[in-house]
C-alpha cells in the first residue's frame, strides 16, 4: 500500500496535508491524502502523478514495498518534533536510493566494521581518550591526522550522507531493513565548513563505539572522543608542547591546517590535555567571541571548503550504474537529486 510511502514523501519535504493539496492545485483534497496515508483508499493515475510531482519522488517510489526505518536517532542538537520528523523522512528517502543503487549493480552493501575493542565503557571522560586511541589502533591509523575522514568511514560500513541542514551539524541512526541487518547512516550539515563536518562526523562515531556510564554526560563524551580521534594526544603535545602559559591566534590556525579541525576545537584540546589553564582557554574564547566565530557562519581563518568531506560514494555508484546501463539518466538524475540538464553538464564534465 502507499500509505507510509506518501507520508513519508510529504514529511520529506515539509507539507502539511493541506499544503500538499494546494501543491497539487488541488487535484485531490486534503482529506484524500490522508486517507491515501492511512490506506483507506488507493489515489488514482492522474492523482499518483500529481502526487509524484508536487513531492519530487517517482510515482516508482511511492508505489514501491520497500521497509526502511530509523532506530536509536542522535541529534547533535535537539529540534522540534516536526523537523527532526522532517529531516528523519530526508535521511530515509536519500538511504532507499543508495541501497537501491548497490542491490542494483549487484554490490554487497558493506557492513558497518566495528573495532575490535568496541564497545568502550566509559566511566570517566578520560576513558573516551582511551577509546579514540583504540579504534585509531583497530583500523591501522597511525599517529598522523586523517585526511579524508568522510571516506573513512564509507570504507568501514557507515552510509554517509549529506543534507541541507539549518542550525544543526547532524545526527547519527540505525536503519532496520526487512531481512537484512541494519545499516549505520551519518548525515552531515551539506553547506558548513569541512572542518566542523569532520568533528561530527568524529563525534558521531564516539557515539557508536562507546557505552557510557550513567552519570557521565554523553555528547561531552563524544566530544572527547572526537577531538582525542582528530588529534592524538602525543601528536598535539610534540606539535605545541607539554605546558604553555599563552598560545597565539596565529599558532591556532597553522594547526587547523595541521589538524584539519576548527581552531575553536584546538583550544578546547590544549585544555583538555592540559596545556593550557582555564584562564588561557577563557582568554582565547573571548577573542573568538570579539572575532565573529562562535556563531553562523563560523567563518574563521583558512576555512577548509565544504567539499572536501563531502560523501562520495554514493554519487560514484550512481554514475557507474549509469555507465554500466543499469539505469538510465532520468532514474540516475531522480537518484542524485538533480535534474537531466545538470547531470548532463556533470557527464560531460568528467568526458
Amino acid at each position: 500500500m502507499i500509505g507510509m510511502r506518501l507520508k513519508l514523501a510529504r514529511a520529506a519535504a515539509g507539507y502539511s496535508l493541506r499544503d500538499l493539496s494546494d501543491r497539487m492545485e488541488n487535484v485531490v483534497s486534503a482529506q484524500a491524502i490522508g486517507k491515501y496515508e492511512r490506506d483507506e483508499d488507493m489515489p488514482g493515475s492522474k492523482a499518483l502523478m500529481a502526487l509524484s510531482k508536487a513531492l519530487g519522488v517517482s510515482e516508482m517510489y511511492l508505489l514501491s514495498d520497500e521497509e526502511l526505518t530509523l532506530e536509536g536517532v542522535d541529534f547533535r542538537k535537539k529540534r522540534s518534533a516536526k523537523e527532526e520528523a522532517t529531516i528523519e523522512a530526508q535521511t530515509l528517502q536519500l538511504l532507499e536510493r543508495y541501497l537501491t543503487v548497490e542491490d542494483l549493480l549487484g554490490l554487497k552493501s558493506v557492513e558497518w566494521e566495528q573495532p575490535r575493542s568496541a564497545p568502550h565503557v566509559v566511566n570517566d571522560l578520560r576513558d573516551a581518550e582511551d577509546a579514540a586511541r583504540s579504534v585509531r589502533e583497530d583500523w591501522g591509523l597511525g599517529h598522523d591526522p586523517v585526511p579524508k575522514l568522510a571516506e573513512l568511514l564509507e570504507e568501514r560500513g557507515i552510509k554517509i550522507l549529506s543534507i541541507d541542514l539549518d542550525d544543526i551539524d547532524g545526527l547519527a541512526a540505525r536503519v532496520m531493513r526487512k531481512g537484512r541487518d541494519a545499516a549505520r547512516v551519518v548525515v552531515v550539515r551539506r553547506n558548513i565548513w569541512a572542518e566542523r563536518k569532520r568533528f561530527t562526523l568524529a563525534h558521531e562515531l564516539g557515539h557508536m563505539v562507546m557505552k557510557v556510564a550513567d552519570g557521565i554526560d554523553e555528547e561531552l563524551a563524544a566530544h572527547r572522543f572526537a577531538g582525542a580521534f582528530l588529534m592524538p594526544a602525543d601528536v598535539v603535545r610534540a606539535e605545541v608542547g607539554a605546558q604553555r602559559s599563552s598560545i597565539s591566534v596565529g599558532e591556532l590556525v597553522a594547526l587547523k591546517q595541521r589538524f584539519g579541525v576548527s581552531v575553536q576545537a584546538i583550544a578546547f584540546r590544549c585544555r583538555d590535555l592540559g596545556i593550557i589553564d582555564k584562564k588561557e582557554f577563557s582568554s582565547l574564547y573571548r577573542i573568538f567571541a570579539q572575532r565573529g566565530w562562535r556563531k553562523e557562519p563560523f567563518k574563521e581563518p583558512s576555512c577548509i571548503p565544504p567539499e572536501y568531506e563531502e560523501p562520495k560514494r554514493f554519487e560514484r555508484l550512481c554514475y557507474r550504474a549509469l555507465a554500466e546501463g543499469v539505469i538510465g539518466e532520468s532514474r540516475a538524475a531522480e537518484m542524485l537529486g538533480i535534474s537531466l540538464r545538470v547531470l548532463d553538464q556533470r557527464l560531460c564534465d568528467t568526458e
